[in-house]
């Protein structure tokens, strides 16, 4: 009698194999630590902030289960230009998606500053291409960098939310 034993452990565990493999990253030099579904991979580059000053942008991200996940942040120099720097930023992310806020609410990660533009944003809004886009973003601040932890998928479920937000914190 054939042996078909290794196949059929081979396709039971392909079967096994999680959409969203969880796993916690520290976001350095932010010291910020953050979960995600998949292996993210890391960049950076320069954006204009305003029309005389560029910021340069670092970013964490990854591709999974039909949702992109990511975390950007930039140092602004100066705690006096966060509330600023985050609204901002959060305009900019709606207008990018053309994204209309369905839900707002405080968020304000452990070890980050308690500031009123902290928030998380739910919208809806679609991709270059006009398909729908369902985007769910939080923006907080910590010294003299601003942050955006952000989910973006065609339809947001809580189980592609949930774990991403709630493991962000500082050390």
């Amino acid at each position: 009698m054939p042996r078909v034993f290794p196949a059929a452990a081979l396709l039971a565990a392909a079967a096994c194999t999680p959409t969203f493999n969880w796993r916690e990253i520290t976001v350095e030099p932010a010291a910020l630590h953050a979960s995600f579904p998949c292996k993210p991979d890391k960049a950076e580059r320069k954006m204009a902030f305003t029309r005389e000053r560029e910021l340069l942008v670092h970013a964490v991200g990854c591709e999974a289960g039909g949702a992109s996940y990511a975390v950007l942040w930039a140092d602004v120099g100066s705690p006096a230009d966060l509330a600023g720097a985050m609204a901002q930023w959060k305009q900019a992310s709606l207008a990018t998606s053309h994204g209309r806020v369905e839900t707002e609410a405080a968020f304000v990660p452990r070890g980050a500053l308690a500031l009123p533009q902290s928030q998380q944003v739910r919208a809806a809004g679609q991709r270059a291409d006009g398909s729908a886009l369902q985007s769910q973003s939080a923006y907080f601040a910590r010294g003299s960098a601003v942050f955006q932890a952000v989910v973006f998928a065609p339809q947001l479920k809580g189980e592609m939310t949930e774990p991403f937000f709630a493991g962000l914190r500082f050390e």
